[in-house]
Protein backbone atom coordinates (compact mmCIF):
# COMPACT_ATOMS: atom_id res chain seq x y z
CA UNK A 1 0.00 0.00 0.00
CA UNK A 2 1.34 3.43 -0.96
CA UNK A 3 1.98 5.92 1.82
CA UNK A 4 -0.45 8.89 1.90
CA UNK A 5 0.78 12.00 0.11
CA UNK A 6 1.74 14.68 2.65
CA UNK A 7 0.41 18.23 2.45
CA UNK A 8 3.89 19.75 2.75
CA UNK A 9 7.24 18.75 1.28
CA UNK A 10 10.46 20.13 2.77
CA UNK A 11 13.62 19.91 0.69
CA UNK A 12 16.91 19.98 2.58
CA UNK A 13 20.02 19.92 0.36
CA UNK A 14 23.26 19.41 2.30
CA UNK A 15 26.99 19.08 1.80
CA UNK A 16 29.32 18.54 4.76
CA UNK A 17 26.81 19.97 7.20
CA UNK A 18 27.64 17.93 10.30
CA UNK A 19 28.20 20.93 12.58
CA UNK A 20 24.67 22.37 12.46
CA UNK A 21 22.65 19.59 10.82
CA UNK A 22 21.22 18.04 13.98
CA UNK A 23 19.87 21.37 15.20
CA UNK A 24 18.28 22.03 11.80
CA UNK A 25 16.67 18.58 11.67
CA UNK A 26 15.41 18.80 15.26
CA UNK A 27 13.77 22.17 14.57
CA UNK A 28 11.87 20.66 11.62
CA UNK A 29 10.83 17.46 13.37
CA UNK A 30 9.54 19.46 16.36
CA UNK A 31 7.01 21.38 14.27
CA UNK A 32 3.52 21.39 15.72
CA UNK A 33 2.23 20.73 12.19
CA UNK A 34 3.10 17.13 11.33
CA UNK A 35 1.72 16.39 7.85
CA UNK A 36 4.99 16.77 5.96
CA UNK A 37 7.80 14.84 4.35
CA UNK A 38 11.44 15.85 4.74
CA UNK A 39 13.54 15.15 1.65
CA UNK A 40 17.29 15.24 2.31
CA UNK A 41 19.67 15.21 -0.65
CA UNK A 42 23.25 14.63 0.47
CA UNK A 43 25.65 16.03 -2.11
CA UNK A 44 28.36 13.36 -1.60
CA UNK A 45 29.41 14.71 1.81
CA UNK A 46 32.77 13.56 3.18
CA UNK A 47 32.06 14.28 6.86
CA UNK A 48 29.53 12.74 9.27
CA UNK A 49 26.52 14.09 7.36
CA UNK A 50 25.54 10.68 5.95
CA UNK A 51 25.68 9.01 9.36
CA UNK A 52 23.57 11.75 10.94
CA UNK A 53 20.95 11.63 8.18
CA UNK A 54 20.64 7.85 8.19
CA UNK A 55 20.28 7.86 11.97
CA UNK A 56 17.43 10.40 11.84
CA UNK A 57 15.75 8.66 8.88
CA UNK A 58 15.75 5.35 10.77
CA UNK A 59 13.83 6.99 13.61
CA UNK A 60 11.29 9.07 11.67
CA UNK A 61 9.43 7.72 8.60
CA UNK A 62 8.72 11.24 7.37
CA UNK A 63 12.39 11.56 6.35
CA UNK A 64 13.43 10.49 2.87
CA UNK A 65 17.21 10.43 2.60
CA UNK A 66 19.20 10.05 -0.62
CA UNK A 67 22.87 10.51 -1.36
CA UNK A 68 24.48 11.64 -4.61
CA UNK A 69 27.47 9.57 -5.74
CA UNK A 70 29.28 12.77 -6.76
CA UNK A 71 28.87 16.45 -5.92
CA UNK A 72 26.41 17.75 -8.51
CA UNK A 73 26.62 21.37 -7.36
CA UNK A 74 24.42 23.44 -5.09
CA UNK A 75 21.92 24.38 -7.79
CA UNK A 76 21.20 20.83 -8.96
CA UNK A 77 21.09 19.56 -5.39
CA UNK A 78 18.54 22.19 -4.34
CA UNK A 79 16.41 21.37 -7.38
CA UNK A 80 16.71 17.63 -6.83
CA UNK A 81 14.86 17.93 -3.53
CA UNK A 82 12.01 19.67 -5.34
CA UNK A 83 11.94 17.03 -8.08
CA UNK A 84 11.36 14.38 -5.39
CA UNK A 85 8.62 16.35 -3.62
CA UNK A 86 5.00 15.19 -3.55
CA UNK A 87 3.24 17.82 -1.43
CA UNK A 88 0.81 20.55 -2.44
CA UNK A 89 3.10 23.02 -0.66
CA UNK A 90 6.89 23.07 -0.72
CA UNK A 91 9.71 24.79 1.12
CA UNK A 92 13.49 24.61 1.12
CA UNK A 93 15.41 24.31 4.36
CA UNK A 94 19.12 24.92 4.86
CA UNK A 95 21.23 22.54 6.93
CA UNK A 96 22.37 25.35 9.25
CA UNK A 97 19.14 27.30 9.85
CA UNK A 98 16.39 26.68 12.42
CA UNK A 99 12.60 26.84 12.36
CA UNK A 100 10.52 27.77 15.37
CA UNK A 101 7.78 25.21 16.26
CA UNK A 102 4.87 27.14 14.70
CA UNK A 103 6.55 27.87 11.36
CA UNK A 104 4.68 25.26 9.31
CA UNK A 105 1.32 25.54 11.06
CA UNK A 106 1.16 29.30 10.56
CA UNK A 107 2.28 29.14 6.92
CA UNK A 108 -0.14 26.31 6.07
CA UNK A 109 -2.99 28.06 7.86
CA UNK A 110 -2.51 31.22 5.81
CA UNK A 111 -1.96 29.48 2.46
CA UNK A 112 -5.07 27.35 3.01
CA UNK A 113 -7.31 30.38 3.40
CA UNK A 114 -5.49 32.74 1.01
CA UNK A 115 -6.63 33.31 -2.58
CA UNK A 116 -5.02 30.95 -5.09
CA UNK A 117 -2.89 33.76 -6.51
CA UNK A 118 -0.95 33.96 -3.24
CA UNK A 119 2.03 31.80 -4.22
CA UNK A 120 4.37 32.25 -1.23
CA UNK A 121 3.97 32.86 2.48
CA UNK A 122 7.02 33.67 4.61
CA UNK A 123 7.47 34.80 8.22
CA UNK A 124 9.85 37.43 9.48
CA UNK A 125 13.40 36.26 10.09
CA UNK A 126 15.66 36.24 13.10
CA UNK A 127 19.45 35.95 12.88
CA UNK A 128 21.42 33.62 15.16
CA UNK A 129 25.13 32.98 15.62
CA UNK A 130 27.13 29.73 15.63
CA UNK A 131 25.92 28.89 19.15
CA UNK A 132 22.29 29.63 18.37
CA UNK A 133 22.25 32.93 20.24
CA UNK A 134 20.03 35.64 18.81
CA UNK A 135 21.87 38.42 17.01
CA UNK A 136 19.08 40.49 15.53
CA UNK A 137 15.82 40.44 13.63
CA UNK A 138 15.92 41.05 9.91
CA UNK A 139 14.67 44.50 8.93
CA UNK A 140 13.66 43.22 5.49
CA UNK A 141 9.94 43.24 4.84
CA UNK A 142 8.31 41.52 1.89
CA UNK A 143 4.54 41.69 1.70
CA UNK A 144 3.49 41.99 -1.94
CA UNK A 145 -0.30 42.06 -2.09
CA UNK A 146 -0.57 44.26 -5.20
CA UNK A 147 -2.77 42.85 -7.96
CA UNK A 148 -0.51 43.78 -10.89
CA UNK A 149 2.78 41.96 -11.57
CA UNK A 150 4.72 45.14 -12.36
CA UNK A 151 3.69 46.67 -9.03
CA UNK A 152 4.84 43.60 -7.08
CA UNK A 153 8.21 43.30 -8.81
CA UNK A 154 8.81 47.02 -8.40
CA UNK A 155 8.53 46.78 -4.63
CA UNK A 156 10.57 43.59 -4.56
CA UNK A 157 13.46 45.10 -6.55
CA UNK A 158 13.51 48.18 -4.34
CA UNK A 159 13.21 46.43 -0.97
CA UNK A 160 14.75 42.95 -1.04
CA UNK A 161 18.31 42.61 0.27
CA UNK A 162 18.58 39.15 1.87
CA UNK A 163 16.04 37.24 -0.23
CA UNK A 164 15.23 35.22 2.89
CA UNK A 165 11.65 34.65 1.71
CA UNK A 166 12.95 31.86 -0.53
CA UNK A 167 12.78 29.70 2.62
CA UNK A 168 9.07 30.35 3.03
CA UNK A 169 6.23 28.00 2.06
CA UNK A 170 5.28 27.98 -1.64
CA UNK A 171 2.55 26.51 -3.76
CA UNK A 172 4.16 23.65 -5.67
CA UNK A 173 2.17 24.44 -8.81
CA UNK A 174 3.61 27.96 -8.88
CA UNK A 175 7.17 26.91 -8.11
CA UNK A 176 7.07 24.51 -11.07
CA UNK A 177 6.65 27.50 -13.37
CA UNK A 178 9.93 29.09 -12.23
CA UNK A 179 13.55 28.33 -13.06
CA UNK A 180 13.98 27.13 -9.47
CA UNK A 181 17.54 27.63 -8.18
CA UNK A 182 19.60 28.64 -11.19
CA UNK A 183 23.38 28.39 -11.60
CA UNK A 184 24.57 31.92 -10.81
CA UNK A 185 25.22 34.10 -7.79
CA UNK A 186 22.07 35.77 -6.40
CA UNK A 187 19.76 33.40 -8.30
CA UNK A 188 17.53 33.43 -5.20
CA UNK A 189 16.62 37.04 -5.99
CA UNK A 190 15.52 35.98 -9.47
CA UNK A 191 13.48 33.11 -8.03
CA UNK A 192 11.57 35.55 -5.80
CA UNK A 193 11.19 37.86 -8.79
CA UNK A 194 9.57 35.10 -10.84
CA UNK A 195 7.26 34.13 -7.98
CA UNK A 196 6.24 37.78 -7.60
CA UNK A 197 5.27 37.87 -11.27
CA UNK A 198 3.19 34.72 -10.82
CA UNK A 199 1.28 35.98 -7.78
CA UNK A 200 1.20 37.64 -4.40
CA UNK A 201 3.76 37.07 -1.64
CA UNK A 202 2.44 37.44 1.90
CA UNK A 203 4.49 38.04 5.01
CA UNK A 204 3.58 36.67 8.43
CA UNK A 205 4.40 39.41 10.99
CA UNK A 206 6.08 36.98 13.38
CA UNK A 207 9.67 35.76 13.67
CA UNK A 208 9.31 32.02 13.00
CA UNK A 209 12.55 31.33 11.13
CA UNK A 210 16.19 31.78 12.19
CA UNK A 211 19.03 32.14 9.71
CA UNK A 212 22.39 31.21 11.12
CA UNK A 213 25.33 33.52 10.48
CA UNK A 214 28.71 31.81 10.70
CA UNK A 215 32.11 31.66 9.03
CA UNK A 216 31.17 28.88 6.59
CA UNK A 217 28.07 30.37 4.94
CA UNK A 218 28.39 30.56 1.16
CA UNK A 219 28.68 34.35 1.09
CA UNK A 220 31.65 34.15 3.45
CA UNK A 221 33.70 31.39 1.83
CA UNK A 222 33.17 32.44 -1.81
CA UNK A 223 34.74 35.75 -2.72
CA UNK A 224 34.50 35.93 -6.52
CA UNK A 225 31.86 35.32 -9.17
CA UNK A 226 33.89 32.38 -10.47
CA UNK A 227 33.90 30.75 -7.02
CA UNK A 228 30.14 31.17 -6.67
CA UNK A 229 29.52 29.83 -10.17
CA UNK A 230 31.66 26.74 -9.50
CA UNK A 231 29.78 26.16 -6.22
CA UNK A 232 26.45 26.25 -8.02
CA UNK A 233 27.73 24.19 -10.97
CA UNK A 234 31.00 22.17 -10.77
CA UNK A 235 31.17 22.04 -14.59
CA UNK A 236 31.44 25.83 -14.77
CA UNK A 237 34.36 27.27 -16.73
CA UNK A 238 35.18 31.01 -16.64
CA UNK A 239 34.19 33.01 -19.71
CA UNK A 240 35.10 36.52 -20.81
CA UNK A 241 31.56 37.83 -20.36
CA UNK A 242 31.66 36.75 -16.70
CA UNK A 243 34.37 39.34 -16.13
CA UNK A 244 32.28 42.04 -17.78
CA UNK A 245 28.97 41.37 -16.02
CA UNK A 246 28.77 42.00 -12.28
CA UNK A 247 26.32 40.25 -9.97
CA UNK A 248 24.11 43.35 -9.87
CA UNK A 249 24.05 43.57 -13.65
CA UNK A 250 23.40 39.83 -13.98
CA UNK A 251 20.38 39.97 -11.66
CA UNK A 252 18.81 42.70 -13.78
CA UNK A 253 19.47 40.84 -17.03
CA UNK A 254 18.00 37.62 -15.63
CA UNK A 255 14.92 39.49 -14.43
CA UNK A 256 14.40 40.86 -17.94
CA UNK A 257 14.72 37.33 -19.26
CA UNK A 258 12.20 36.07 -16.69
CA UNK A 259 9.57 38.56 -17.85
CA UNK A 260 9.73 37.22 -21.40
CA UNK A 261 9.46 33.58 -20.30
CA UNK A 262 6.64 33.94 -17.74
CA UNK A 263 4.28 36.74 -18.79
CA UNK A 264 2.05 36.34 -21.84
CA UNK A 265 0.22 39.67 -21.69
CA UNK A 266 2.18 42.08 -23.89
CA UNK A 267 1.10 45.22 -22.04
CA UNK A 268 2.08 43.82 -18.65
CA UNK A 269 5.40 42.66 -20.09
CA UNK A 270 6.20 46.20 -21.21
CA UNK A 271 5.23 47.54 -17.78
CA UNK A 272 7.56 45.02 -16.13
CA UNK A 273 10.44 45.87 -18.48
CA UNK A 274 9.99 49.54 -17.62
CA UNK A 275 9.81 48.74 -13.91
CA UNK A 276 13.09 46.80 -14.03
CA UNK A 277 14.86 49.63 -15.83
CA UNK A 278 13.66 52.15 -13.26
CA UNK A 279 13.61 50.16 -10.02
CA UNK A 280 16.85 48.27 -10.65
CA UNK A 281 19.14 49.73 -13.29
CA UNK A 282 18.41 53.43 -12.78
CA UNK A 283 18.17 53.09 -8.98
CA UNK A 284 21.53 51.26 -8.86
CA UNK A 285 23.36 53.35 -11.46
CA UNK A 286 25.96 54.64 -8.98
CA UNK A 287 26.72 51.13 -7.76
CA UNK A 288 27.11 49.94 -11.36
CA UNK A 289 29.64 52.69 -12.06
CA UNK A 290 31.53 51.96 -8.84
CA UNK A 291 31.62 48.19 -9.48
CA UNK A 292 32.85 48.55 -13.05
CA UNK A 293 35.47 51.09 -12.02
CA UNK A 294 36.72 48.71 -9.31
CA UNK A 295 36.77 45.80 -11.75
CA UNK A 296 38.67 47.80 -14.35
CA UNK A 297 41.23 48.82 -11.71
CA UNK A 298 41.72 45.19 -10.65
CA UNK A 299 42.21 44.15 -14.26
CA UNK A 300 44.86 46.83 -14.82
CA UNK A 301 46.70 45.86 -11.63
CA UNK A 302 46.68 42.21 -12.66
CA UNK A 303 48.14 43.06 -16.06
CA UNK A 304 50.87 45.17 -14.48
CA UNK A 305 51.76 42.45 -11.97
CA UNK A 306 52.07 39.80 -14.69
CA UNK A 307 53.96 41.93 -17.22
Amino acid sequence: MNAPVPKVSIGLPVYNGEKYLRAALDSILRQDYTDFELIISDNASSDATEMICRDYAAKDPRIRYSRNTTNIGASANFNRTFALARGEFFKWAAHDDCHLPRFLSRCVEILNRAPSDVVLVAPQIGVIDEMGHSLSASTERLHLAELQAHERIGRLLREVKWAGAQFGLMRTVALKQTRLIDRFHACDYVLLFELAMLGQIWEIPEVLFQRRWHAQVSTQIHNTEAEFSAWFDPSYRPRLRDRLITTRMRVGLECLRSVSRILEDRRERLRCYSTILNAWYFANRRQFISEYAAGFTRMLRKRVSTS
